[in-house]
């Protein structure tokens, strides 16, 4: 499974590229907006820090204001994938993107139904929200389970990224299933190193190390 980081911070982002886990980063809109930063200035930051995909997502709602807006994001870096709702007139911009050899993340897919069309569609990545889906009363990884298995039956080239990550079990759960990508808050990545016997083991390590003669 590849881990992407899910924020538009710049110094989280640094941070978990670091760790040597990292292989992309996912943005959105209001991720980017909480940082006030340029949108322009805050994507190309991310390219020269990561080798690896970054999405960017498009504001417009029709078909042939996504593809502007796609063309011209695309252009920035190589690195860039276009984020598109998953919508009829995004899934007509994805066909004609893809013709264009121009990567995409669809986002905001919420059933198994969707998740197909995406994949009809020749998304390069499909991203199902889990989180969101669990908030409404459902089962998010049901539909992990069944894109992955979509995916698989017919071959199809798009990647499944899992979306709206809310703790470590999601991604677990996810990369058991075959899942390609989690895209993970910077605090669920973090959260993901941690144990508490893995700190009891380490300090006590310490405590007999102290007693060796030095």
């Amino acid at each position: 499974m590849k881990f992407f980081v899910d924020t538009a911070n710049v110094a989280s982002i640094r941070e978990a590229y670091s760790w040597g886990i990292v292989d992309g980063v996912t943005t959105n809109p209001t991720l980017v907006a909480k940082e006030g930063r340029d949108f322009k200035e805050t994507i190309l930051e991310i390219c020269n820090i990561v080798n690896g995909p970054v999405s960017a997502e498009v504001v417009s709602l029709d078909t042939e204001g996504m593809v502007k807006e796609a063309l011209e994001i695309s252009d920035w870096h190589p690195n860039i994938v276009i984020k598109i709702p998953m919508t009829k007139d995004g899934m007509a911009a994805v066909r004609r993107l893809t013709k264009e050899g121009i990567k995409t993340n669809v986002t905001l897919v919420f059933s198994a139904s969707q998740a197909l069309i995406a994949a009809k569609a020749g998304a390069t990545y499909i991203s199902v929200f889990v989180g969101r889906l669990d908030d409404a009363g459902h089962n998010g990884l049901d539909v992990v389970f069944d894109t992955v298995q979509m995916i698989d039956n017919y071959d199809f080239d798009s990647e499944v990224i899992v979306a709206s990550v809310r703790h470590p079990l999601h991604v677990v759960k996810s990369a058991q299933m075959g899942a390609h990508i989690a895209t993970v808050p910077f605090p669920v990545l973090d959260s993901m190193f941690k144990h508490p016997m893995t700190d009891i083991g380490i300090e006590r390590f310490l405590k007999d190390w102290e007693k060796v003669p030095k």
